[in-house]
């Protein structure tokens, strides 16, 4: 893409993600419910629980994400920490899409252990010195959180590795990573750069990016993952997801 082209698209895309990168996107956001909580393991377990049933309506998003924290009596962290075999129980008949009961139980299970080695998942998630994004490190973390089982739960973790564009991951590390002065995203951890993170891409980002002629390829897949992101990083090298509210909101909230 022409240099021209280029900054002409920074300018539009600067202003919509100033637009849409404001208090009032939390409260139609999953990213509501992590901030109901200040402790950071708090967060940190309803950010990620709430990424990984994101997918699909998001009032049904948001009212199962409030009803999986309810279940954990609004203290995941503690819950996770201590959670013995007959505590399970209470998860059962949660069910959102395909992610059911026997799966929130193999979470909180494999969250149990993470938490017993680290003190926060940020540790599992950390991105090579020599890696550009976090393709390698969401591969890391899954490894860690399945422990080499071989469950029906493991779809519910997207691999890059696969070809996976692991938007839900991707989402997670946007939320905990980034900071601005806007708070959205919580920027809770400060060991992983904010310039290697990749876009959430889904439907709307990639619809967008299209039309935008930023992204060619029609798949929305790791591949164009990384196509999309060699585009924004050219618009902002420290902060190039950044353009994931201008390009969800002129999906989502104007039909662009």
């Amino acid at each position: 893409m022409k240099t021209s082209k280029i900054e002409n698209l920074k300018t539009f895309l600067d202003e919509k993600a100033v637009q849409y990168n404001q208090d009032f996107f939390i409260e139609h956001d999953p990213i509501q419910i992590p901030h109901r909580f200040s402790k950071k393991q708090d967060i940190e377990i309803a950010a990620f629980l709430s990424a990984t049933i994101a997918w699909g309506n998001r009032k049904s998003i948001i009212k199962n994400a409030q009803d999986m924290m309810a279940r954990m009596d609004e203290a995941p962290h503690d819950f996770i920490l201590n959670a013995q075999e007959k505590d399970l129980d209470r998860f059962d008949g949660f069910v959102h899409r395909t992610f059911n009961a026997f799966d929130l139980a193999y979470f909180v299970q494999a969250l149990q252990r993470l938490y017993k080695k680290e003190e926060s998942l940020e540790q599992y998630f950390l991105i090579y010195e020599d890696e550009i994004n976090p393709k390698f490190a969401i591969n890391r973390f899954r490894d860690a959180f399945f422990n080499a089982e071989e469950v029906r739960t493991t779809k519910h973790v997207s691999s890059p590795l696969k070809n996976s564009s692991a938007k839900r991951i991707n989402m997670f590390l946007r939320w905990m990573v980034r900071q601005d002065q806007q708070g959205v995203d919580f920027g809770i951890w400060k060991n992983i750069p904010a310039s290697k993170l990749s876009l959430p891409l889904d439907v709307h980002t990639g619809n967008v990016a299209r039309k935008l002629e930023i992204l060619e390829r029609k798949q929305n897949d790791w591949k164009a993952v990384e196509e999309i992101d060699s585009v924004l990083r050219q618009m902002d090298a420290e902060d190039p997801i950044k353009y994931d509210f201008a390009l969800f909101g002129l999906g989502a909230f104007e039909g662009f």
